[in-house]
């Protein structure tokens, strides 16, 4: 049976792959597995959500399962997946449920579970609520029914203390902030306002059914139009939950999240703050990153993709920044998973300490070409084994040297094996990808 947690909750399309009564039985699960009654007092779990419309009858099915477990809610409406998981540890709940697909388009949804002070959930536990789905409980009944009540200063308390975070204002900085008509469409442009930057903000509109729809990180085209017609220093952009940032400069040309690690990393490191001078990204990340942090005296850890894989290692090795490519960038000093508006009021911050503009910052590393192929309807399970795709590897490592790259990635839940190729020339990146896609295609078919 396939898991049903995925790398980021359970997600799908709402009502048909994660419907009203999935929830409610997931709800049920987590709340056995993750809610601890001391003494006197019950289990407490903060819930919020993003604007889908979804998400209006999935939170009723998720309020309602706690509930009826005995577990108390608090309710903190529509914030970013960053903003429940500090409410979390700060109303001292034992867990936070958020409602979310995150970046993906307005009929999906997901839900996730943070544990108690906001921190993602470790596999085992995920397994273990996988495991009580199905298994009979005992519902509350009489006085040990959850009660449910709204708090309505969730949003205030969350922009206080991502501001509370910043070692500079932001006053001259004028800003097109992009909230993907997500969950952060209020906090965000109100933040950036009061650390003293003018802001347009632009998709900030929701309706439940424009999340991400030709806005926010992952469809940036609005941003930099905006940036050049408003003659704006910058624009951030966040996702639907806004978990993610990715920026552009004021010609609106796009900083990856490679860019905006590589200038919050030498940021943290000049004042001292970069804890053990490490920056913990993934496989995937540019090796133009990993060159620039090596001249910058900074050592880079590697780890799987995904930002939990990040997190894990972050907290392991006692590091204080990490983060992916795609924009997922956690600040460990001052939160438990990505914040897309925590990053980009430090990135911001940066800009206003040293008076540059951020395409001067962004200039501090070099991307290298990179090309991707997906190769489709091979056996991805013998990737690792074979000796013909091993031996095509170690000749383009050759070819490549010290300046290049190749990373082979079997899809872990598609027959497909990805192919990766970083050169200092995009005519060899293409070269070297297409030749080992050959190659996978002949040895894997």
């Amino acid at each position: 049976m396939a898991r049903l947690f995925g790398t980021d909750g359970v997600r799908g399309l709402a009502g048909r792959d994660l419907t009203a009564s999935l929830t409610l039985e997931l709800s049920i699960a987590a709340a056995r597995v993750l809610a601890r009654a001391e003494g006197e007092r019950r289990p407490l779990a903060v819930v919020g959500r993003d604007p889908r419309a979804s998400g209006e009858f999935l939170e009723a099915a998720v309020v309602a399962g706690l509930a009826s477990t005995g577990v108390d809610v608090v309710k903190v409406g529509v914030l970013p997946t960053p903003a429940v998981a500090y409410l979390t540890g700060a109303l001292g709940a034992d867990f936070g449920v958020m409602l979310s697909a995150s970046h993906n388009p307005a009929p999906d949804n997901g839900i996730k579970f943070f544990a108690r002070g906001g921190q993602k959930l470790e596999d085992a536990l995920e397994e273990e609520i996988e495991g009580m789905l199905g298994v009979p409980s005992t519902p509350a009944v009489g006085d040990a029914v959850g009660r449910v009540t709204e708090s309505h200063d969730g949003a205030e308390r969350y922009t206080q203390h991502v501001l509370d975070s910043l070692p500079h204002a932001l006053n001259g900085l004028k800003v097109v902030m992009d909230c993907a008509h997500g969950a952060a469409s209020t906090v965000a442009p109100e933040a950036l306002r009061r650390a003293g930057a003018e802001v347009i903000a632009i998709g900030d509109q929701p309706d439940g059914h424009n999340i991400n729809q030709g806005c926010g990180s992952t469809s940036l085209a609005a941003l930099q139009e905006a940036v050049r017609l408003h003659g704006a220093d910058a624009g951030i952009a966040n996702d639907g939950d806004a978990d993610r940032c990715l920026a552009v400069d004021s010609e609106g040309n796009v900083v990856d999240g490679d860019q905006i690690l590589a200038i919050l990393a030498t940021e943290a490191k000049d004042a001292g703050r970069l804890e053990k001078d490490t920056l913990v990204v993934t496989v995937m990340s540019n090796l133009g990153l990993k060159l620039a942090m090596a001249r910058e005296g900074v050592t880079v850890v590697e780890t799987a993709v995904g930002d939990r894989y990040v997190l894990e290692e972050m907290k392991r090795g006692g590091f204080g920044l990490g983060g992916e490519q795609s924009g997922h960038v956690i600040l460990l000093d001052h939160a438990t998973t990505g914040d897309g508006l925590l990053t980009g009021l430090h990135l911001l911050a940066a800009m206003a300490h040293r008076g540059q503009g951020l395409a001067e910052l962004a200039k501090v590393m070099t991307r290298l070409p990179q090309v991707l192929i997906n190769v489709p309807d091979v056996d991805r399970s013998r990737a690792a084994e074979s000796e013909e795709l091993a031996a095509a590897v170690r000749e383009a490592e050759a070819e490549l040297g010290e300046t290049g790259r190749v990373l082979i990635r079997p899809s872990g839940t598609e027959p497909k094996v990805r192919v990766m190729v970083e050169a200092p020339e995009l005519e060899q990146a293409t070269a070297v990808a297409e030749r080992l896609a050959g190659v996978v295609r002949t040895a894997l078919g």
